[in-house]
């Protein structure tokens, strides 16, 4: 008679006491210069390269269209370039394709590269490239463009990405047994570390068991809200202080760049500050959800007061930027979740996670346009209350539902025969 058992870890330990045992403490092994960091590093500048290729065709497109020849020559059409709402991609259709691809894809390298004290800052290290490709290509683009003549823009972003892929080629692999230049230590130090996480064969997808898992549901609601504030402050507040201010932010480099610079300093610091607080005897859901909050509630209330501040626009701008930057303290919280409760299943998670997110990039801009054409005078801040009460009510979801430790039915199991 053929059961299924499943295999059971270390007497007396769950998954999150793996995470404080002193066996697998960081100290132990290589830490910023070693053969993790540099992947996280190289996948860090793909992303990099990857946000900005997707920046530049929307801002060397007018360039390109009125450009009477293809010699590099000064372009001085490149004034109001059509980069949505402080350049962000998500307004732009051309880039969700790749974007989808590569980053729910990458999470697959961190199942078996990531140690349980390091997630938050390898993966924190490798989107934040994103933040970065988008701000360096608002900030130089244009310049290029305007310099050397749109077709440069396309040479210096698409050579340098050859060079990424050269790299990811060359230096990236499957896992640390695979990996032919990494410290001894080092592989031991992963290898153990997962020792309970990963598994040698490959596991079926529990569809049944995701679909009735209130963890999920917690994880892709928090998100989907956290996902309609951001598209809410990226697309709709800029146009919101054009219209009170009569000023245009969106034509300045620096300050279309500028949330995005914020923002990639905080998930940096975010990330690293949530590995810090496990090393200091942290619950793993606890530094979840507070990495969470924090990257969901000072946002949403920033924007619930933009409306109230409408007669400084020193204020309205900085309250915008913090809004924007804060947000990204979420990624150490609920969008690398998955990687704990289903560390096996943590890339297929990932993107239904963030496809159903995306359903409010459709929703957001629907339902808004709706209430600012019904009410010209109090629309707004019906937007902005609208976006603070989703974004509250799906942290709360989170808050009660959310957890970090691995479900049982991610767990590998086994046929054994009595």
């Amino acid at each position: 008679v053929a059961t299924m058992t499943e295999l059971s870890p270390t007497a007396g330990k769950n998954s999150q006491d793996i995470q404080g045992d002193e066996k697998l403490s960081p100290r132990k092994a290589p830490s910023i210069c070693s053969t993790r960091y540099g992947i996280a590093f190289i996948v860090h500048l793909c992303n990099f390269i990857t946000m900005a290729q997707n920046i530049i065709i929307n801002i060397t497109m007018i360039a390109m269209v009125n450009s009477t020849n293809h010699q590099p020559s000064f372009n001085d059409s490149t004034e109001g370039l059509p980069v949505n709402s402080f350049g962000d991609p998500n307004n732009s259709p051309k880039s969700l394709p790749a974007r989808g691809l590569g980053y729910g894809g990458q999470f697959a390298i961190w199942e078996r590269w990531s140690p349980p004290h390091e997630r938050s800052r390898l993966c924190g290290v490798s989107i934040s490239g994103i933040l970065l490709g988008t701000c360096i290509a608002i900030l130089l683009g244009g310049i290029i463009s305007q310099t050397l003549g749109w077709p440069f823009v396309f040479y210096i972003f698409g050579g340098f990405g050859c060079i990424c892929f050269l790299l990811w080629c060359v230096l990236v692999y499957d896992d640390p047994v695979t990996h032919p230049w990494i410290n001894i230590t080092e592989k031991e130090y992963i290898i153990s570390s997962l020792a309970q996480q990963v598994s040698s064969t490959k596991q079926p997808l529990p569809i049944k068991a995701m679909v009735r898992s209130l963890s999920i549901w917690s994880m892709c609601v928090c998100c989907f809200s956290h996902q309609w504030l951001i598209n809410i402050i990226i697309i709709y507040a800029p146009t919101y202080i054009s219209s009170v201010f009569n000023i245009d932010i969106r034509n300045s480099g620096f300050l279309s760049a500028l949330p995005f610079i914020v923002a990639w300093v905080i998930c940096l610091l975010g990330s690293y500050l949530a590995d810090f607080l496990l090393t200091k005897n942290f619950r793993l859901v606890t530094v979840r959800k507070i990495a969470t909050v924090l990257g969901n509630l000072p946002s949403s209330t920033f924007l619930l007061v933009l409306p109230y501040v409408a007669s400084n626009y020193i204020i309205a701008v900085s309250l915008l930027t913090l809004s924007c930057g804060l947000g990204m303290l979420c990624q150490p919280g609920v969008y690398i979740n998955a990687l704990d409760i289903a560390p096996r299943h943590s890339s297929f998670l990932m993107g239904a996670s963030r496809a159903f997110a995306q359903i409010s990039a459709v929703l957001a801009p629907t339902v808004s346009g709706f209430l600012l054409s019904q009410d010209p005078e109090f629309g707004w801040r019906n937007v902005f209350s609208l976006s603070f009460v989703i974004n509250t009510l799906g942290l709360i979801f989170y808050l009660i539902f959310g957890k970090a430790d691995v479900q049982d039915w991610a767990k590998e199991r086994k046929l054994t025969h009595l």
